[in-house]
């Protein structure tokens, strides 16, 4: 059995990320290093004050500590991880481009007060678990050992025990709409004769290729060969090009000399056309 420092060594980079930001952003605030207002979604706050980080930071807290946010957190650990290791192996920007698309739909719902909510980070994790439910529709779940069922009802399934547990359904809704409209887009759409328009941007590609972890086959980017170099400088051979005096070339071996046919594949006379 893998060490707890193993399993983490062992997590694809995006939902690593993602699930250890969550983390970090809910043990800020019980440290007191923050408060919770101050990264909320507020449209009138991001317009008139300019304080645009709520656009982002939103989606980075999950909740205080709880078993709603354990529960959460292991949707990231383990259906996140699943779609990153199967569907998006190797794909690494597409992953990243759909969860930031998921963020940007349920930015564009709450812009609807009806819809709006203080934190957006629930839904965008509910909608990991609609995706993983689309992409592995036939796989069988086993629910704590309570039930079984195919992959396809699995968001259904959680928003069963959020009912049970009391907790608000709109944040899950919110994030099957946008799993669907993601799925429906890159997925069902092209697969019925449409195209494709929601490829991932090429400034996406960008910005994995500079941040140097995953893998994306066929990017139209190049990875940065800097990413993740501490120190980078010239190379040199020892001993190359090294200038020594006339008694050291003197008493130098055979072994030491240059051969003069070193690095010639074919010796020979030569001869120059129409000469004699």
């Amino acid at each position: 059995m893998s060490t707890p420092a193993e399993y983490y060594k062992s997590l694809p980079p995006v939902s690593k990320v993602y699930g250890v930001a969550c983390l970090l952003t809910t043990t800020a605030y019980y440290l007191q290093l923050y408060s919770p207002w101050t990264i909320t979604l507020s449209y009138e706050l991001v317009f008139k004050r300019f304080q645009v980080w709520r656009l982002v930071t939103n989606f980075f807290f999950l909740g205080p500590f709880s078993f709603s946010f354990a529960f959460r957190l292991l949707i990231i650990a383990r259906y996140g991880v699943s779609l990153e290791r199967g569907p998006f192996d190797k794909r690494t920007a597409d992953y990243v481009w759909m969860l930031i698309f998921g963020a940007l739909s349920l930015l564009v719902m709450a812009v609807v007060p009806y819809l709006w909510s203080r934190f957006m980070g629930a839904s965008l994790v509910f909608m990991i678990v609609y995706v993983w439910g689309r992409e592995f529709p036939n796989a069988q779940i086993n629910f704590y050992g309570l039930v079984s069922f195919k992959g396809f009802y699995l968001p259904w399934i959680y928003l069963t025990v959020d009912l049970l547990l009391g907790n608000p359904l709109k944040p899950d809704i919110l994030g099957m709409v946008a799993g669907h409209l993601y799925y429906f887009l890159t997925v069902l759409h092209p697969l019925a004769g449409g195209k494709n328009i929601l490829k991932t941007p090429l400034w996406v590609h960008k910005l994995v290729a500079f941040w140097g972890k995953g893998t994306q086959v066929n990017s139209p980017v190049q990875r940065d060969p800097n990413a993740g170099v501490a120190f980078r400088g010239r190379s040199y051979r020892l001993n190359g090009n090294q200038r020594r005096s006339p008694a050291e070339a003197e008493t130098s071996t055979p072994m030491q000399q240059t051969d003069p046919n070193s690095g010639v594949s074919f010796q020979g006379k030569s001869y120059r056309l129409g000469g004699r």
